[in-house]
């Protein structure tokens, strides 16, 4: 694949941002990986199971009761956070129980509502 260089007046004299920026963005995995996450935070169906378990750990009749989605769509979903590392699984017995998976998590979900409330001022 061939690469395009534009060159105008302005930044022919400067290239050190690009230069910086260049040895960054080398780092793909790390941005697929971040991009994945993104995707996997951009259902909201996913996005609320995550905010219900903002207050702890349920199972997956609470998540249900709470969002009113069949237990076959909660589970869809949950596997998804799941696989991503999003949530943890316990289980006690025959229950399963899920919880967020590190605090990580709390703090997306808590900088993305601050970010929404900001540009909205709700």
């Amino acid at each position: 694949m061939e690469k395009f260089i534009i060159k105008c007046i302005k930044c022919s004299n400067n290239n050190s941002r690009v230069n910086i920026h260049k040895g960054n963005i080398d780092e793909e995995r790390s941005l697929n990986d971040l991009a994945e996450l993104f995707k996997i935070l951009g259902d909201s169906n996913r996005m609320k199971i995550l905010f219900g378990l903002l207050e702890g750990e349920m199972c997956v009749c609470d998540i249900v009761n709470l969002l009113g989605m069949t237990q076959s769509a909660v589970s869809h979903q949950l596997r998804i956070l799941k696989q991503s590392r999003l949530v943890r699984v316990r289980k006690q017995g025959k229950s399963v129980y899920y919880s967020l998976n590190d605090n990580y998590i709390r703090q997306i979900f808590n900088y993305g509502l601050n970010h929404i409330k900001e540009i909205y001022n709700v």
